[in-house]
């Protein structure tokens, strides 16, 4: 294997793990980062100024995008991803 051929390979693995964030919408990414931060519904509800029912409907979306069936796994899922606070900002 040649060093260029490494370097391709390497662009697709880190392109293959963001895949799943770029499917978010806005709202969803901030509340996963509520998810991944440790805050419950009620308190991401409150932080985005939304009813705790809409961060319920954003988090089964969340949870069927990413393949996952509870927010424990969604956070666990999210870190090991690479998930972080400057994935809000893409």
């Amino acid at each position: 294997m040649t060093r260029q051929h490494i370097a391709v390979s390497e662009v697709t693995l880190d392109r293959d793990a963001s895949a799943p964030f770029a499917r978010l919408t806005p709202t969803q990414r901030k509340v996963l980062d509520g998810v991944y931060c440790g805050q419950l519904n009620k308190q991401i509800a409150y932080d985005l100024g939304i009813a705790e029912a809409t961060v319920k409907a954003h988090m089964t979306a969340l949870m069927r995008k990413l393949k996952v069936h509870n927010r424990t796994q969604l956070a666990v899922t999210a870190q090991a991803l690479g998930w972080s606070k400057s994935a809000l900002a893409h």
